[in-house]
């Protein structure tokens, strides 16, 4: 029982037994904070949802951890109603608001970035860029498809990466240096300069590819391959050389279900990550009816991290930045709740404490450790 990190942890709390499908507990989703010990919980952004039918979402951090990323929905109960009436999304200006914001945590200004020179109603996906201080990264929905789109920290000067062509684009990672760009486009692996140009396409042979994610050395791309539904942790270079999969998920689908109603969409996508030197990439296979949390070195080493019953299920692992701490998703005592282990899955501690009927998800560590106040 040692000491827990001193760190700051982002996430979202939400209903998940509200009848009428993932409208009505969509929009229940409250951003949150609390301390890597499980103390300080509190709700952040409240203002933002003063409005019926709106939600919140922690989504990032800055690189000084001093400042939240926020994001700040609405979707209106027609909608909702008539997507669960077609078993799928319907995104339309006036059905729909998606915005991402900045929040100041020492002093609680929010500003939204993605209404200057606004590009869209559907803003999501707000990240700093790396090696550009002064840049961020996000996603809109340009006329039915997703776009990946950089701008100045203001807002301003805002520029569509997609390049030329149609397709959905999604998953948009930025290289170590800033310098290039990955990202599946219809669900194939791309990877281009860092305004866009000079695409090119990373052949896999596999019909689904999802979220290429840069290695912290920026030389291999890790990303999900294989069937939808059927996909596993695959390494590749940037130029396409080295490709292999790395590990097997054992059948497990690679999502999560984060609703106990109904929900068209299925749920929330549960991806690898690496660990901050690269040694290792974290994530979750089915094993004996359980998904477990495991982690595999670049070289091939695997290892099972949890060992649990049938129907336990861990989801959306995420090393600290200092690599000494695993934080995951478990609904081991029956509700999705975040947790805290060593790195190598020994000495877990539940951080959150949501009640039943409720779920802790999408888990953000501060990049820096938390300083307490004079």
């Amino acid at each position: 029982m040692g000491p827990r990190p001193a760190y700051l942890i982002g996430y979202s709390e939400i209903r998940t037994n509200l009848p009428g499908g993932r409208q009505p507990n969509a929009v229940t989703q409250r951003a949150c904070l609390v301390r890597a010990d499980g103390t300080g919980r509190r709700m952040l952004a409240t203002s933002l949802t003063r409005r019926p039918n709106t939600w919140t979402a922690f989504t990032g951090w800055s690189p000084d951890g001093r400042t939240a990323i926020i994001a700040a929905g609405w979707q209106s109960r027609e909608n909702g109603a008539l997507e669960e009436a077609q078993q799928g999304f319907v995104y339309n200006a006036e059905g729909w608001l998606l915005d991402s914001y900045f929040l100041d945590l020492a002093t609680g200004r929010l500003t939204n970035l993605t209404a200057v020179e606004r590009v869209s109603f559907y803003n999501a996906g707000m990240s700093f860029w790396p090696g550009h201080p002064g840049k961020l990264l996000f996603t809109a929905l340009v006329d039915g498809e997703s776009h990946p789109f950089s701008m100045d920290l203001d807002g301003s000067h805002k520029r569509d990466l997609a390049g030329s062509g149609p397709g959905f684009i999604y998953g948009v990672s930025v290289s170590p240096d800033g310098k290039r760009i990955a990202y599946h486009k219809d669900y194939q692996v791309y990877v281009a300069d860092a305004d866009g140009s000079h695409a090119r396409h990373l052949e896999t042979g596999n019909p689904f590819n999802f979220c290429p994610t840069w290695s912290p050395d920026g030389k291999w791309l890790l990303f999900v391959s294989g069937e939808h539904y059927d996909c596993h942790p695959y390494l590749a270079r940037p130029d396409g050389s080295g490709l292999h999969r790395l590990a097997s998920r054992g059948g497990y689908r690679g999502v999560v279900a984060f609703l106990d109603v109904p929900d068209f969409h299925g749920g929330s996508s549960d991806v690898p990550a690496w660990s901050p030197d690269g040694r290792w990439v974290y994530y979750t296979a089915l094993v004996a009816g359980a998904v477990e949390l495991m982690r595999a070195s670049p070289q091939g080493k695997v290892e099972q991290l949890t060992h649990s019953a049938p129907g336990v299920l861990h989801y959306h692992p995420s090393p600290s930045p200092d690599g000494r701490w695993l934080l995951f998703g478990s609904n081991r005592d029956s509700v999705r709740q975040l947790y805290v282990s060593q790195a190598d899955g020994s000495d877990p501690r539940p951080i959150t404490h949501v009640r039943p009927g409720q779920a802790a998800m999408w888990a953000h560590w501060q990049p820096v450790p938390w300083e307490p106040e004079e």
